[in-house]
């Protein structure tokens, strides 16, 4: 009997070992097709990071298709987007407490919502696709017009902008930008 319980913990631990490395390689495979990016931005006296991944278009259709209108979409690739402000921000106008939130959007071809979850989620998605976002955490929820771009944009951008009193958040991809007003 110990012979057989040494066999069976032993094949255990090997296909503990082979899962572990088989997932270690597939998150490896795709970072390579929408690499990492964190970028911080200073506002006034707040500090804002935002970390993504940002898949490529490679001459797909983006809005409508490949993220399909009317779904939460993880607004981005891999892990789900995070948004962290060290103060309290307005964020078009509501108030959004300082601390780190998961970026969700549900884009639409005029408007696109975005929304700041309060809940950490290490991977975007479920294993049917479906966004991985808890309503029940959601902290806030605005609307923004979408706004064509002339040239496309080949890669999923989100990036900051000063404008007077206000910081605006872009997020752009394909020929589609939207603009997130920020006032510390």
């Amino acid at each position: 009997m110990p012979k057989l319980l040494k066999r069976t913990v032993l094949i255990v631990l090997g296909l503990i070992l082979i899962g572990f490395a088989g997932m270690y390689f597939m998150k490896q495979n795709t970072k390579k097709h929408s690499p990492e990016e964190t970028i911080t931005h200073n506002a006034k006296d707040a500090t804002i990071t935002v970390f993504y991944n940002r898949p490529f278009k490679k001459d797909r259709e983006i809005f409508g298709a490949l993220v399909p209108y009317g779904k939460v979409w993880r607004t981005g690739a891999n892990e789900a987007t995070t948004f962290s402000t060290d103060k309290d921000l307005l964020i078009d106008g509501t108030p959004l407490k300082a601390g780190t939130y998961t970026l969700w959007t549900i884009p639409n071809p005029k408007s696109w919502k975005v929304i700041f979850n309060s809940e950490q989620y290490g991977w975007g998605v479920n294993m049917n696709g479906t966004a991985k976002r808890d309503p029940a955490f959601d902290a806030l929820i605005i609307e923004v017009p979408t706004m064509p771009l002339l040239n496309i944009k080949e890669q999923f951008s989100i990036y900051f902008e000063n404008a007077n009193e206000f910081t605006i958040m872009y997020l752009a991809w394909d020929r589609t930008v939207i603009a997130v007003p920020i006032k510390v």
